[in-house]
């Protein structure tokens, strides 16, 4: 923020308002400049590396809440992006239906297991080479659903 306003409450109500530097005129150009390098110094550091996660032959990015399967964009609810992220940051892991609702919507969901089913289908048609023959989104009898940590295809 750069004005004329010097007192100490204005400074103070300036930066708790959201400025991230309170200059106060006249000013140095030497100054300002300096302050805007720290600036982007602070900025650099916190900037992250994408959040991307694989398995499968399955490549979900986390942040823009993107995925892709063989390479090809897939066009995905929230829910079922929210399944896929959680079975590609897990691959290899059985988890019951419980399990997966309350780690994607908490246990108020609980109630709803069977739907799990449904959306499991629909995610299967999205990321499945052969749906009727999933390879990568697989029923463990009596337990679930897991991520095969290598599909049939061997890619993992």
């Amino acid at each position: 923020m750069l004005t004329a306003r010097a007192t100490e409450g204005d400074r103070v109500l300036g930066l708790e308002l959201g400025a991230d530097d309170y200059v106060v005129k006249p000013f140095s150009a030497r100054e300002l400049e300096a302050r805007v390098r720290g600036l982007f110094r602070r900025a650099g550091s916190a900037l992250q590396e994408p959040r991307v996660a694989q398995a499968a032959g399955i490549r979900v990015d986390l942040d823009r809440r993107e995925a892709w399967a063989d390479g090809r964009s897939l066009d995905l609810t929230a829910l079922e992006f929210d399944l896929l992220a959680f079975f590609v940051q897990h691959p290899g892991h059985a988890f019951t239906r419980l399990e997966l609702l309350e780690a994607l919507r908490g246990s108020a969901f609980a109630s709803f297991e069977r739907a799990v089913d449904s959306h499991i289908k629909r995610l299967r048609k999205k990321v499945e080479l052969t749906p009727e023959f999933p390879s990568r989104i697989v029923t463990v009898y009596g337990i679930g659903y897991k991520l095969a940590a290598e599909d049939r295809n061997g890619t993992s």
